[in-house]
């Protein structure tokens, strides 16, 4: 009986222990992504990732350390919350997609440290990627502050990644990094350390064996700093670290701080085949609802702009009229005027060129200096947009001119003050139904749904760094084939494409039919294009007509072929339309058979390029077409 009774009590003891290292699994509605989750030794929360049974992000911690809590270790599990169906469905006015439904399975687990304080984990799975973010559901009219962030990214040490350098704040150009305008790493080792030593920006692509995955944030709220991911030799993994000491508005707040409750911005991962990359809204079906707004002022499209091939000479009251006339023969909705616009041109004379506009059907847009003391830029206006009154002045004096939006340059990185400083401009605008184009700027992460007047923003090293250096020019075949697959996957991007004719100074490396690709492979709200009358002028009619009917917001996209910073081809469709774009980022030639059974055997047309310069031939969408694209090439189709 004595025997009996011990091993009775060394079962239950037993079965303690195997329940507190029990592993519990959440799942993908459809059970393709797996996720593990349990406590470390020390009590430390982590995840295991696995897509067809495989593993693709190994363990990998979770947690926050607060300045007067510590949510890391020593933690104890209060409850795991039983699967809940999340169901969305959403419309967005610019993107790969217009319609969109987001289904996934939420799992919520409640935490509580030491000192009996809670934070919460919110995992939702979907069938191409998990999110989860961190939830502190206690009240507190005191501000909480985060010193630290402890999620991590643990790959295999086979992974490679493809990865942009975050830059160094306060350096470049009067001091305006960072602003996401670094080149990308390609193929790397995942535990690479960044050449500047600031880390990487999102999002970041990861091969691991045959899966593809792609990491980035969204939902950045004013009670938070964008973040970014750091190689830790003490996890062995990536993680996810805050900005540095300068990327603040003045006298305002780096890391995150707030009252509680309090919920902190989505980490996203999307897995999958490179298909499931392109073709994922996992960045704006986690990103906040759109805001309760009239959106009858809201326009997507082309613009002209003279700037960035002719520069600071012509930002004139002439050029600017013949701007006017060039997006108007263009049937392109904008025409965008530059920096100092103010005094060589002044709010009159601005008031002029905007009636002018609009008997031709064109809208203007203006360009604004954000900064006040954080950089040394000289370009104005400048200092007009810092306060909320300041806003309300100026975008008041903007409605009675006559102006549509704004493009607004040289913000100061990723401080939680800077974050807010965004939403703020984002907010008055509305108000005053003004759109937004922000530069040297941070990546949006899923604002453009949240305010649909966000039309497009750069955070890229664009066009405009392709007219400065020959060097940025070498490296443009490779940049372009990259970006479908990372920072234009979520979000607008405003690369300010296509040049088909020449640069000032500058041996373009693209052919002219690459570039003709540009405006449907890149995804923006607005697509400020940066050839300029006398180029389009030497173009042959069956391109200038094709330009005159490009549309920025896409029903639906398909990825057709490609892989990152070799070659990107890509469908978009707008109403009963397919448009089919390809780039070659190598230099030597490609050949594809592209499966065009999608169509619907429609009658179309290809534009290409040979020695003769751009042709054009009818083709019919039999179910395989093949293309060939030369060294830096491209192509399009339009059915």
């Amino acid at each position: 009986m004595k025997t009996n009774m011990i091993l009775f009590i060394y079962s239950l003891f037993l079965v303690a222990c195997n329940k507190e290292k029990a592993i519990t699994v959440f799942e993908s509605p459809d059970k393709s992504i797996q996720l593990e989750f349990n406590l470390s030794t020390n009590k430390t929360p982590f995840y295991k990732a696995f897509y067809n049974n495989k593993t693709v992000i190994d363990s990998s911690q979770l947690g926050i350390i607060r300045e007067d809590a510590n949510f890391y270790n020593n933690l104890k599990i209060v409850k795991i919350s039983q699967p809940k169906l999340i169901s969305d469905s959403y419309s967005m006015l610019q993107g790969k997609r217009k319609d969109i439904s987001y289904t996934a399975n939420q799992y919520t687990v409640e935490l509580q440290n030491k000192k009996g304080n809670l934070i919460n984990i919110i995992f939702q799975l979907s069938n191409n990627g998990i999110a989860f973010r961190y939830e502190f559901p206690e009240s507190s009219n005191n501000i909480k502050y985060i010193v630290e962030e402890k999620t991590t990214y643990n790959f295999n040490e086979d992974t490679k990644a493809w990865l942009q350098p975050m830059s160094k704040a306060k350096t470049g150009w009067e001091s305006t990094n960072p602003s996401y305008e670094e080149h990308y790493q390609m193929g790397i080792p995942v535990a690479t350390k960044s050449p500047i030593g600031e880390g990487w920006v999102y999002p970041a692509l990861f091969n691991t064996d045959d899966t593809w995955i792609l990491i980035s944030e969204t939902a950045l709220n004013e009670n938070y700093c964008g973040s970014r991911l750091k190689y830790s030799d003490t996890a062995s993994a990536l993680q996810v670290t805050f900005p540095q000491k300068e990327e603040v508005f003045p006298n305002g707040a780096l890391n995150p701080e707030s009252k509680l409750p309090w919920l902190t911005p989505w980490r996203i991962i999307t897995i999958g085949s490179l298909k499931t990359i392109t073709e994922s809204t996992l960045g704006t079906d986690l990103a906040d609802k759109a805001i309760d707004l009239d959106t009858s002022f809201i326009k997507s499209g082309l613009s002209s702009w003279s700037w960035v091939l002719l520069k600071d000479d012509f930002t004139t009251f002439e050029t600017t009229m013949r701007f006017i006339d060039y997006a108007s023969e263009m049937h392109w909705p904008y025409c965008l005027i530059d920096a100092d616009w103010d005094t060589k041109i002044g709010y009159e004379k601005i008031k002029e060129l905007a009636d002018y506009a609009k008997t031709k059907n064109v809208k203007l847009i203006l360009w604004y200096n954000s900064s006040g003391s954080w950089n040394t830029t000289p370009y104005h206006p400048k200092s007009k947009l810092l306060t909320h009154k300041n806003r309300v002045e100026e975008f008041t004096k903007l409605n009675n001119i006559g102006v549509s939006g704004l493009k607004i340059d040289f913000f100061g990185g990723d401080g939680q003050s800077m974050i807010a400083y965004y939403h703020g401009i984002l907010k008055d605008a509305a108000a005053h139904k003004l759109t937004i184009n922000f530069h040297g700027a941070t990546l949006p992460r899923g604002w453009q749904r949240t305010y649909p007047h966000l039309l497009t923003t750069e955070a890229i090293k664009g066009q405009e760094f392709i007219t400065f250096t020959q060097e940025t020019a070498d490296l443009q075949p490779s940049h372009c084939a990259m970006l479908p697959f990372t920072r234009n996957v979520f979000d607008p991007m405003d690369f300010t494409p296509m040049v088909l004719d020449s640069i000032p100074n500058i041996t373009r490396k693209t052919t002219a039919a690459f570039e003709l690709a540009l405006p449907v492979l890149f995804l923006s709200g607005i697509q400020h294009i940066a050839e300029i009358p006398e180029g389009m002028a030497k173009q042959p009619k069956f391109v200038i007509d094709y330009l005159k009917d490009i549309p920025t917001n896409w029903d639906d996209s398909k990825f057709i072929e490609g892989y990152p910073g070799k070659h990107s081809i890509m469908a978009r469709k707008k109403d009963d339309t397919w448009f089919i774009v390809g780039v070659n980022g190598e230099n030597e030639p490609k050949v594809f058979d592209i499966d065009l059974s999608f169509v619907n055997k429609k009658e179309g047309f290809i534009i290409f390029e040979n020695d003769n310069g751009f042709q054009q031939k009818t083709i019919k969408a039999t179910d395989k077409l093949t293309v060939t694209m030369q060294a830096h090439d491209g192509f399009v189709m339009k059915f």
